[in-house]
């Protein structure tokens, strides 16, 4: 592969042949960059300065390995041309991203609108509770004129995304990771000079935009990403979850860094909002599909497999091995992947997985709630069940919300209490106080749900978060806060704080309402809150979601979590605030032992969780071996995982303390570039350098997709 950086300048006279015939001729123990003086200089403005970071494996050239696959599978690489302007006026071109738009209309509205983004195929593999997920997205150009395309789309929220490549032909361009303004600029620039080239930037920790620049009529381009994450584990069942699209999100008034939603074919910048998403609407739709094909191999006998949302093929290799393929008449993508699997047994063992490297052995592990939590009562409890009835809950969402909030008034124990709270374009409550859970009472509560809430308006979820904690709390009863939406609001961070504000004694828990729910505010309101969130989609038994919730709190939690490692010598953990621990529910933490300190222990050591019950400590062991193979499972990702989970902790601590907020942008660049992983601050871009492509830039295409299964176009998509 050869690796040829140049800096392009409005007073560089020599031709870009000129430029490379030099540079080829050089040597590439690091990138290099002519200056306008015409000589070779080794300090090159910015990230691009020195030797890439060992993450991007930019191998210089005459250095290749001979063989064509390198350790992670991936081909050597044609020619990387990085180009940035060393002027600082115009940095970003007039065509950038929304200076145009290019309308697919159709008089058959039977055939699928041409769209630049024809096939998604996402190919994944599970070992133990961690998954690693190559997602290829396929770009073509079915118009006669050249285009850039543009498409937002979603990934897990804790997604440690490690590499991206874009592949043209036979030829592979592997991205590099730059901060975010800098990937930007080389973006634009290459576009403007006519060189294919690709850029991923994030806008939420999951949402994130993809840009593909100069895609010739008729010609295809591949890009390639690959995360790790790892799946969620409760009652037994473990959780594989690909978001598919992103649902239409409410900004408030006044906001502009939120996600807009817009009808396919709106004008550019019509939401006001610095990211836009394109709507099909109800009666058109997109040649734009998705195959998915998992790879289990569970460690432990699979009972029992769970796909609520897309209709599966499953292979049987083994008791333990399993094989999933989303079946073709289920292809579009309007709705989150969920695969749940049952495992042996009642509950799995603590499990651990490491990752050693030079810096020292990256760790993961599980950790189970005490048995002897079942055996021991509840105090009363306060609950608040607050019900989204925003325009985007409309129809089947509102129904199954209103479902499980129905069976859980029916099923609270004497003593306990009970308020209904719902919001929309404002906020309302059932009763001037919280009300016992009386036979009388819950009728009322009953009636409230089936009578005197409407769906409709938008989503003022600051108004729910204020209506449902800021009140005077009884000190007699635990107050539990029960939140049921779909999440679809663009101001997350606003949201956040204001629940870190609010939340004095309460615990929250969310629950995901929907196909397509915002997993990343559900999970960090949970995860804020010291409860747990749970997700109740469309083809659920809304009352037996319910019921497992219930059957959690009808227990207590270990609270006020702390961990002894003992003689493991470890580093930084992660998350750095444990949460409570529920039963049936276990927490997974990440950290690192160091090598310095690794080489002086024997791996082994007995780690020691304590809290409280109702006041009364307790504690219990776990004995593990960082270094035992037969006790830990071995494998790559486990480093990138860390290196994501201490990246989401800066983003948590960022939302609620000011101390954290000025640093944490550079807390996070550092992170990310020194993993080589994707976030709000880091991008990855990919030039191909072999050739210009011809004409002058074309149109900039939004890939438009369908609203979530279940959520309706009319309330949630505005028509401008």
């Amino acid at each position: 592969m050869r690796v040829r950086t140049v800096v392009a300048s409005s007073i560089l006279c020599l031709s870009l042949l000129t430029v490379l015939a030099i540079l080829d001729g050089c040597a590439q123990s690091r990138p290099k960059s002519y200056s306008p003086e015409g000589r070779l200089d080794s300090t090159l403005p910015g990230a691009l300065a020195g030797a890439p970071p060992a993450a991007e494996r930019l191998r210089p050239r005459g250095k290749a390995p001979a063989r064509d696959v390198d350790a992670d599978g991936i081909r050597d690489f044609d020619d990387l041309l990085v180009i940035e302007r060393t002027d600082k006026q115009n940095q970003f071109s007039a065509d950038a991203p929304g200076s145009g738009v290019l309308i697919a209309r159709l008089d058959d509205k039977s055939k699928p609108a041409p769209v630049p983004l024809k096939h998604t195929d996402v190919r994944a593999s599970v070992v133990g509770y961690i998954a690693t997920v190559d997602v290829k997205q396929q770009y073509h150009n079915p118009y006669n004129s050249k285009i850039e395309a543009v498409y937002v789309f979603p990934l897990p929220t804790d997604a440690a995304v490690t590499d991206f490549v874009m592949t043209i032909g036979d030829r592979h361009i592997r991205g590099i990771i730059r901060e975010r303004e800098e990937a930007q600029r080389i973006y634009s620039e290459a576009k403007r000079q006519g060189y294919v080239a690709s850029l991923m930037t994030q806008e939420r920790p999951n949402v994130f935009t993809q840009n593909v620049a100069n895609i010739e009529p008729g010609k295809q381009i591949d890009v390639d990403i690959k995360y790790f994450n790892a799946l969620t584990y409760g009652d037994g069942w473990y959780e594989f979850a690909f978001p598919m699209v992103v649902g239409p999100r409410f900004n408030p008034q006044g906001s502009t860094d939120g996600i807009g939603a817009k009808a396919h074919g709106s004008a550019v910048g019509s939401t006001g909002q610095q990211t836009e998403i394109s709507y099909l609407r109800p009666d058109q739709r997109s040649g734009h599909d998705i195959s998915l094909a998992l790879d289990i191999d569970a460690g432990v006998n699979i009972e029992q497999l769970d796909s609520r949302n897309h209709a599966v093929d499953v292979k049987t290799i083994s008791p333990t091995h399993a094989q999933v393929t989303l079946k073709s008449e289920d292809s579009i993508p309007n709705k989150d992947f969920v695969l749940r699997y049952k495992v042996a047994g009642d509950r799995v063992k603590t499990a651990m997985m490491t990752q050693r490297t030079a810096k020292g052995t990256y760790f993961t592990l599980m950790i189970f709630p005490p048995e002897s939590l079942k055996g021991l009562p509840r105090k009363p409890l306060e609950m608040i069940y607050t019900i989204d009835v925003s325009g985007s809950m409309s129809g089947r969402p509102i129904e199954q919300a209103k479902a499980a909030t129905a069976w859980a008034l029916k099923h609270m124990q004497p003593g306990d209490t009970f308020q209904i709270v719902s919001f929309a374009n404002s906020a309302s409550q059932m009763s001037a106080a919280a009300l016992p859970a009386t036979e009388e009472n819950v009728t009322r509560g009953l009636r409230y749900l089936a009578q005197e809430m409407h769906e409709g308006g938008g989503t003022m979820m600051l108004e729910g978060i204020r209506r449902s904690l800021d009140f005077p709390h009884d000190e007699n009863r635990l107050r539990f806060v029960t939140f049921l939406t779909d999440g679809f609001i663009g101001n997350e961070r606003e949201i956040l704080s204001e629940l870190h504000k609010c939340l004095g004694p309460s615990r929250v828990f969310s629950f995901g309402v929907g196909s397509s729910t915002n997993r990343y505010l559900l999970d960090s309101m949970a995860r804020l809150g010291d409860g747990a969130a749970a997700y109740l989609g469309l083809n659920d038994d809304a009352e037996k979601v319910m019921a497992a919730h219930f059957e959690r709190i009808s227990h207590p939690a270990l609270t006020d979590v702390s961990i002894d490692f003992g003689d493991l010598k470890v580093g930084e953990v992660y998350p750095r605030k444990l949460p409570d621990l529920f039963v049936g529910r276990p927490v997974i933490v990440t950290g690192l032992v160091p090598a310095r300190t690794r080489s002086g222990s024997s791996g082994s050591a007995t780690v020691r969780v304590s809290g409280r019950v109702g006041g009364e400590a307790q504690s219990f062991a776990i004995p593990v071996r960082v270094d035992d193979a037969e006790n830990s499972i071995e494998r790559s990702g486990i480093a990138s995982v860390w290196a994501r989970m201490k990246i989401g902790d800066i983003y948590d601590r960022a939302t609620w303390d000011e101390a954290v907020v000025h640093d944490a942008p550079q807390q996070v660049k550092q992170v990310a570039l020194e993993y080589g992983l994707m976030s709000a601050y880091t991008s990855f871009v990919a030039v191909d350098s072999t050739q210009h492509t011809a004409g002058s830039f074309g149109t900039t295409v939004s890939v438009p997709v369908q609203v979530p299964e279940g959520v309706k176009y009319e309330t949630t998509v505005p028509e401008r």
